[in-house]
């Protein structure tokens, strides 16, 4: 009779989790929680307290709610460990990573990430790999270590091609038109979002609409970056109308800084500044501190169209201890470019130097110049491309010099890879 009862119990969490899940995805968010947490109350199936949580964590991630997101991935992981499954385990070192990733501690993701690649599971968990390499690539990206970032996306790239995994790849083609931006190759980082874009035409009737909005989202940054700036509205209008629709905060946050970014590129900083302020807004309220060193920059550029140098000077300083705190090394190069662009307008030789001196010691640190020329790479917008080793050239170098290795580190073929 107790086993009966145990069984009954597994049946009716198994139900109210699909039913929770239904309500989800019909945008009853509310409603959905409510019935997950009754099971998580209620359940004493280990593996069905498990699933509940995951789907909390999916949730609270959406909702930029990532402290949340972290509690309930630590219960998961508790969960797991007593279970002894290390399939369950992967899955709950992986929703660890992915909180920390979404509170841009990018030490700790990395850290969940390798745990999860030790871990010796069933085929199913290894199916979780490919996921696991595009979140330690876009923490590898968060410290601007690109060489690390495009080896796991690749990688990423490679299990989601092994396993027919579509959304995998569309969710990687998004993280490396990010890391062309980052880069300022800005063809490649309109193509791989656009190759997102085409993959959801293709094969997303079932999917969520948040990876047409996450495609979009990267097609407006890359559009604004080839000063393609009706394109860049169109496309961040629709990302926007789907973060609203769906009570996406992190998406509307990164729209609000693209809508900003575009303000300011037609140098309209009036339009520019409250959706600025409107952004920098919802990433406090997430957590997304990265998002804020962003927001911080671009008022800063904003205030330097206006010739306001005190105040440019003090929130490129905001942008930069916050970007010293994260790790991100781009952000802190950006930081002193910025302040030798103010340096120089105040005639300030000496502080002038100093951030010249930074600035080229950031560029070396993060190996950011073409073994073959010398000349720096993100500088601005250069035709680029990867080899095998994941070591990035200007591709007109790669063209002209016809080399039978990598000049960096000398590996002996320089077939591209898949990006």
């Amino acid at each position: 009779m107790w086993r009966f009862g145990v069984e009954m119990g597994q049946d009716q969490t198994k139900q109210q989790i699909e039913k929770g899940l239904r309500l989800y995805q019909s945008n009853h968010t509310d409603k959905a929680l409510h019935i997950w947490f009754k099971v998580l109350e209620k359940t004493s199936d280990p593996g069905g307290k498990f699933r509940v949580l995951g789907c909390l964590i999916t949730a609270h991630s959406e909702m930029g709610k990532y402290k949340d997101m972290l509690k309930y991935a630590l219960t998961q992981i508790d969960t797991a460990r007593e279970m002894e499954d290390p399939d369950y385990l992967t899955e709950g070192y992986l929703n660890l990573a992915r909180s920390n990733e979404k509170l841009c501690d990018f030490q700790k993701t990395i850290s969940y990430c390798k745990t999860c690649l030790n871990m010796q599971g069933t085929t199913t968990s290894l199916l979780l790999n490919g996921q696991v390499c595009l979140s330690m690539g876009n923490a590898f990206l968060g410290m601007s270590v690109f060489q690390k970032a495009l080896e796991n996306y690749e990688k990423g790239l490679r299990y989601a091609h092994n396993n027919d995994d579509k959304m995998l790849e569309c969710r990687v083609c998004c993280s490396l038109g990010n890391f062309y931006t980052q880069l300022k190759d800005y063809e490649k980082a309109l193509f791989f979002p656009c190759k997102a874009a085409e993959l959801v035409n293709d094969y997303g009737k079932g999917w969520s609409l948040k990876y047409r909005a996450m495609s979009q989202y990267h097609m407006a940054v890359a559009y604004r970056k080839l000063g393609r700036l009706p394109d860049a509205m169109d496309c961040c209008e629709e990302s926007m109308k789907i973060a609203l629709q769906h009570g996406d905060r992190p998406l509307q946050s990164l729209c609000l800084l693209c809508f900003a970014d575009i303000h300011r590129s037609r140098n309209d900083v009036e339009k520019a500044f409250p959706r600025y302020e409107s952004s920098m807004c919802i990433m406090t309220e997430t957590g997304n501190r990265l998002g804020q060193v962003h927001v911080y920059l671009g008022v800063a550029k904003c205030w330097l169209t206006q010739k306001e140098l005190d105040k440019a000077l003090d929130t490129v300083q905001r942008a930069q201890e916050l970007a010293e705190g994260l790790g991100n090394k781009l952000c802190i190069l950006k930081a002193h470019c910025l302040n030798e662009g103010i340096f120089r307008s105040k005639e300030q030789q000496t502080l002038l130097r100093e951030q010249v001196v930074k600035f080229h010691e950031c560029v070396e640190e993060m190996e950011l110049y073409c073994g073959m020329c010398g000349e720096s790479i993100g500088e601005k917008n250069h035709q680029l491309q990867a080899l095998p080793c994941s070591h990035v050239f200007h591709l007109k170098c790669l063209q002209s010099n016809g080399t039978r290795g990598c000049p960096n580190c000398r590996r002996s073929s320089v077939k591209p890879g898949y990006v």
